[in-house]
């Protein structure tokens, strides 16, 4: 993979000079090698991805906890079919269905027609898990999911009737697909990224790990560390704040170096003159 560093906004005063950090597929490369290296998808035609804090369970590691099967159990009359996006009928009354959740759940004109047709139609979905109430037949649930072989499957954009919203549907939705991908041997599923307490929603299954910027690790302390800073002013960067290293480091940065999977080679030489 090649990486671009796209500069962010400075802060000269503190010696603060962050960078965006992009990847761009050569040739031989797929998805899973990406998202094993803690990057996600920034375009839907897969073709750059962005490293951020993101989140993926470990499905070999998983186990359903008490709370995993009660949701279970709560959404005992629906049922999960995965279906090709070429056998998909994305047709007017799926897309305002969509539309409609969008617009309670994201805001009114955030996520518009175009957004909304490029991600049904884009790379990035590959597969949609279809959620339908047994007793009915009513669809109520749509997800959209990029799926690569048993190397990973990547829970991308979560569609739901709001009608059903006391029912815990969302949560049975992503509970499910824990369990359903757990079931087919897939290695991990991917719940996109973690900044705020809001999301932390997507830790609370066995085998949930994220991104720290130098490994994966499933101590969500540090995570819980990591959203608090984020709300307070920051005066410089992360690996330099003792407290950190101190924290989750045992205050020796060569930790740090030792666990990153990134390392940067001199290019061959070719021959001298």
């Amino acid at each position: 993979m090649k990486l671009l560093f796209s500069e962010h906004k400075s802060d000269y005063g503190h010696y603060i000079f962050p960078y965006a950090v992009w990847a761009v597929p050569e040739e031989g490369e797929t998805a899973a090698d990406f998202f094993l290296q803690g990057f996600l998808p920034s375009s839907r035609d897969m073709d750059r991805f962005y490293l951020c804090r993101n989140v993926r369970v470990d499905l070999r590691r998983h186990h359903p906890s008490s709370e995993n099967r009660r949701i279970l159990r709560k959404g005992a009359d629906f049922q999960a079919t995965l279906v090709p996006r070429a056998g998909f009928d994305y047709n007017a009354q799926r897309r305002e269905f969509c539309q409609a959740y969008a617009d309670i759940k994201f805001g009114k004109g955030l996520m518009t027609r175009e957004r909304l047709d490029a991600l049904f139609n884009g790379k990035i979905t590959s597969h949609l898990l279809v959620f339908t109430e047994i007793q009915t037949g009513k669809e109520v649930g749509i997800v959209t999911l990029f799926l690569e072989a048993d190397r990973l499957a990547y829970y991308y954009y979560a569609f739901y009737d709001m009608d059903y919203h006391g029912r815990n549907l969302g949560m049975f939705m992503m509970t499910s697909a824990v369990a359903f991908f757990k079931e087919r041997g897939c290695q991990h599923l991917h719940l996109g990224s973690c900044y705020s307490r809001n999301a932390l929603y997507k830790t609370q299954f066995a085998g949930a790990e994220f991104f720290n910027g130098v490994r994966w690790t499933g101590d969500m302390e540090e995570l819980k560390y990591l959203i608090q800073r984020d709300s307070a002013e920051v005066s410089r960067h992360l690996l330099e704040t003792e407290e950190y290293r101190t924290l989750f480091y045992g205050g020796d940065l060569a930790q740090a170096v030792a666990a990153s999977q990134f390392q940067v080679r001199p290019p061959k030489q070719t021959g001298q003159q």
